[in-house]
């Protein structure tokens, strides 16, 4: 605080703070980048190992977003409730109740901002420590089913989307959540689609990290 004297009167200059970060999705959306999809030469899924233990707490991250994902879970013996075997899922994709067991292959784990669209809007020239991250990152992770896990592929919000509608707004959200925090951009597309899902839920507010 400093203090100066205008015209013969006093006065008080209070310190100045930089903006606040927008944590409604609708502004955030507006300040991401938006340009065409980079080449995908070099991709693979191995420029993003996965799954790693980034919060080192002694389970990876698939198994963490089981845990955080799922109900009425049951876990192997002898893997201190790390790795997980049985559970209830509340798809979100879907809105309805899977049941996982590790003999099934009905639950996936998805890449919100899936890793091929990672590599096209940016991801490309990150070095491979922040690759692992983006791929281990619970806010990028989600369990769904597996099937529109699958159909959803690499596809952006422009060419894929949940069909439960109910979901949508929180699904973007998402995606530009992370898209924020590894600098990633939009293609014009990709954003007219979030625009369009976010006209019904303007206040929509973006995933605690």
């Amino acid at each position: 605080m400093r203090r100066i004297v205008v015209l013969g009167l006093l006065l008080t200059l209070l310190p100045t703070t930089a903006p606040a970060a927008a944590n409604d999705a609708l502004t955030a959306l507006n300040q991401l980048e938006v340009k065409g999809r980079a080449a995908k030469t070099g991709y693979s899924r191995a420029q993003f190992p996965h799954w790693s233990d980034p919060d080192r707490n002694g389970c990876d991250a698939r198994n963490d977003t089981l845990k955080r994902d799922l109900t009425n879970i049951t876990y192997k013996v002898g893997t201190r409730d790390c790795k997980v075997v049985g559970g209830q899922l509340l798809d979100p994709f879907t809105g309805k109740s899977l049941t996982f067991s590790s003999t099934k292959s009905n639950i996936d784990i998805d890449h919100l901002v899936a890793l091929s669209n990672a590599w096209q809007t940016g991801a490309a020239y990150f070095d491979k420590a922040k690759r692992t991250q983006i791929a281990n990152d619970p806010l990028n992770l989600l369990a769904v089913d597996a099937k529109l896990n699958r159909q959803k592929g690499d596809g952006d919000a422009a060419t894929w989307l949940p069909p439960a509608k109910s979901f949508r707004c929180e699904y973007v959200a998402a995606q530009i959540a992370v898209k924020v925090k590894y600098s990633l951009w939009l293609t014009a597309p990709e954003k007219s689609a979030m625009s369009r899902v976010l006209e019904s839920c303007p206040d929509q507010l973006l995933p605690v990290d």
